[in-house]
């Protein structure tokens, strides 16, 4: 589903990428593990296609990600991969319903209502539709970023640090969450953390280690 060889990437001449080779199946579920400063947020945004890598290939859905041209590589990113970031970045002018609405219209996807409320329903939230992302609690606002970012069936679900500074039943209901989500859209998933709770509950992981 993704690969990715010889990858590296440096901020200000400092390496702060380095993975020599990874590759993940169709569904497969994934931690991508290591310390602070090993460059997990860094890979998660190359394989969302968000960030170019210095060098290295990248690959999601047989896709060279690296031959897309920036408006491609956008229009690749929304139709295949869902994100769900630290900070969620909801757009608090527009309802929870036009939040999801845009996330299919950017990806260049027909605006289908009646999947938004399936989603939102499958993640008890068929009742904000209506809401604006400050009149949520912040666990309703993580799970409006999750609809977000399986509203168009992604291949590839990405979160990073989902489960940061949660208590222990928190931690274990975002990711029943996230494992839900990409199991009911077929996607492979990628969670990136240093949260040792998990470790037990995801089949796989990959190691970063920073880099010398």
């Amino acid at each position: 589903m993704f690969a990715v060889h010889q990858l590296a990437h440096a901020y200000d001449g400092k390496d702060v990428l380095r993975v020599d080779d990874w590759q993940a199946e169709q569904g497969a579920q994934w931690l991508m593990l290591g310390p602070s400063g090993s460059g997990k947020t860094t890979l998660l945004h190359v394989l969302a296609g968000i960030l170019r890598p210095a060098s290295g290939q990248v690959t999601v859905a047989n896709q060279d990600l690296m031959a897309l041209s920036p408006s491609a590589l956008d229009r690749f990113r929304g139709k295949h991969v869902g994100i769900v970031l630290q900070r969620l970045h909801l757009i608090d002018s527009l309802t929870v319903m036009n939040n999801l609405l845009l996330a299919q219209y950017l990806a260049g996807e027909p605006q289908d209502v009646a999947r938004v409320r399936e989603v939102l329903a499958s993640l008890d939230l068929a009742d904000k539709g209506s809401a604006r992302p400050h009149e949520l609690s912040h666990g309703q606002a993580q799970r409006v970023a999750v609809a977000r970012a399986v509203v168009n069936k992604p291949k590839l679900l990405l979160a990073d640090e989902p489960t940061s500074n949660l208590d222990d039943t928190r931690c274990l209901q975002v990711l029943d969450l996230l494992l839900a989500q990409a199991t009911a859209c077929g996607a492979t998933l990628v969670i990136a953390t240093h949260d040792q709770r998990i470790k037990s509950r995801v089949p796989n992981h990959h190691e970063l280690a920073v880099p010398k």
